[in-house]
């Protein structure tokens, strides 16, 4: 079929690959860093200047087909002249909290939001950050006449700031004024947060085109950087995909949108055309980094010393809400240890019990997944940390299912090449519908699959005779949790 490039404009660097269309083996990689934010504030501009260094020395000849991935949870504000209003706002923007809590009050609760659009506000939320802008600079607030997330923004200026705007399922479920059921804004959602209507970018489908640039380049739909991190791992119905950064957050793949009126399960929907529920938690590699400093080392001794202990850390169990909880709804608790006896004080049994206590942690989250009907056969394990021989050592166990540790590689820009090689082939002719396949919604075009790259290389840690060892210590825990924090996460789950 030909090349094609996929770029991650995340919060930290530009990355971009350049693949096989066909086979998607990586030709060439390039990569620049962003400039420091600071806070939860961005220059657009800069993304684009990484972008062209990212780019440089030719890394993009012959190239026919461009997908972007950037960093999710951001708010590009513009005027009616498609400039920009103010700084971008990016990430968990922690300022937006109490706007959060305003909204969820104007709709009426967090069922009311789960049911509107398949997500109660949080301040990563676009929705959120519009609140923030309208109470706190209400001139910003007012110039603002449409709004993009960081993807659809570099699409369009790789694109020469067409007319057109676009967007995909993925970005645009994010944003909490999308519904993931109805495959519809919510106009009232954007009145309701800023004051006024806005213009708001085109829904494409997975393997639509968002454009041409002068020189016959095709630009893809883009989506968010999650989204594009599981297409370029290539993950299914089955898959669970837990990430660990210094919070965490546990996805599913799924055939269904999913209202879940406690808020705990945000829904999503994926790059390729199903759903993606997201239970996300507050506490993660922060556990581990917080346990490694007590204990006077780092990560990697850390687990070390949580190897020299054994199952169930002498009896002593880690609730790891070190920073307040998400699931469960524990927003202003602290963590908290268990089981301490003289015998039972020692780096490696202290050491054990971060270990396990992060990992039920998330596997909390994975249960609230389970509960709804997602299927979890395997889990992916993404972060620095899921290369820690403790972590892979106690996870299977906990887990219940076997363990993936993929290879580290730039995962969401090979999900954006991905989708690039999908609508080059669909847009040129070379990706066709199989015989008999189901016509589009609307009746539109029958359903192409996209291009069968390879899975990606990885480890696989099997439960294997440590199965009931794990989930006893799993029983140890919640049994801990539930008489700490009685009717937490049933209210949670």
């Amino acid at each position: 079929m030909g090349i094609v490039a996929g770029l991650d404009s995340s919060s930290e660097s530009t990355r971009i690959v350049v693949c096989d269309a066909d086979t998607g083996a990586v030709i060439r990689q390039g990569y620049a860093p962003h400039p420091v934010e600071k806070g939860p504030e961005a220059d657009p501009q800069a993304w684009l200047i990484s972008l062209g260094e990212a780019a440089g020395r030719g890394l993009l000849e012959g190239v026919q087909a461009i997908g972007v991935s950037a960093q999710p949870h951001g708010l590009v504000p513009l005027d009616v002249e498609g400039n920009l209003v103010r700084p971008a706002l990016v990430g968990n923007d922690k300022r937006a909290q109490s706007a959060a809590a305003d909204l969820i009050d104007a709709l009426g609760g967090r069922s009311a939001w789960a049911q509107a659009v398949g997500a109660v506000p949080q301040a990563t939320h676009a929705v959120t950050k519009m609140r923030w802008l309208a109470r706190t600079e209400p001139a910003h607030a007012a110039r603002i006449a449409e709004i993009m997330q960081p993807h659809d923004w570099l699409a369009w200026q790789l694109l020469g700031r067409p007319a057109r705007r676009t967007t995909d399922r993925g970005g645009a479920s994010a944003t909490g004024f999308w519904s993931a059921a109805t495959e519809t804004y919510r106009p009232d959602l954007v009145e309701l947060a800023l004051g006024h209507q806005v213009r708001l970018p085109e829904v494409l489908s997975p393997s639509g085109t968002a454009g041409f640039t002068p020189e016959g380049l095709l630009i893809s739909a883009g989506t968010g950087e999650t989204m594009a991190a599981a297409f370029g791992l290539g993950v299914g119905v089955g898959d669970a995909v837990v990430s660990l950064g210094a919070s965490g957050s546990v996805f599913g793949i799924h055939h269904e949108a999913l209202a879940d009126p406690t808020g705990t399960i945000s829904s999503f929907a994926d790059a390729t055309g199903r759903h993606l529920p997201v239970v996300h938690t507050s506490n993660a590699v922060r556990v581990l980094r917080g346990a490694a400093e007590m204990l006077g080392t780092d990560l990697e001794g850390l687990s070390e010393l949580a190897l020299k202990s054994s199952p169930g850390a002498y009896g002593m169990v880690l609730l790891p809400y070190l920073e307040g909880e998400r699931t469960p709804h524990l927003p202003h608790t602290a963590g908290s240890l268990h089981g301490m006896r003289r015998e039972s004080m020692k780096p490696e049994h202290m050491a054990r019990a971060a270990v396990e206590g992060m990992l039920c942690g998330l596997a909390d989250a994975l249960d609230v997944l389970r509960g709804r009907g997602v299927a979890v056969r395997r889990v992916f394990l993404l972060g620095a940390a899921a290369e820690l021989g403790a972590v892979q050592a106690v996870a299977p166990g906990l887990f219940g299912v076997p363990v993936v540790v993929p290879q580290p590689a730039d995962y969401a820009a090979l999900g954006a090449a991905r989708q690039a090689a999908w609508a080059w082939g669909v847009a040129h002719g070379t990706l066709t519908p199989a015989p008999g396949a189901e016509t589009g919604a609307g009746g539109g075009a029958a359903w192409v699959d996209p291009p069968q790259w390879p899975a990606a290389a990885s480890q696989v840690f099997e439960p294997g005779e440590e199965l009931a060892v794990g989930q006893a210590v799993r029983q140890q825990y919640t049994t801990v949790r539930d008489e700490a924090h009685p009717g937490a996460f049933q209210r949670s789950a």
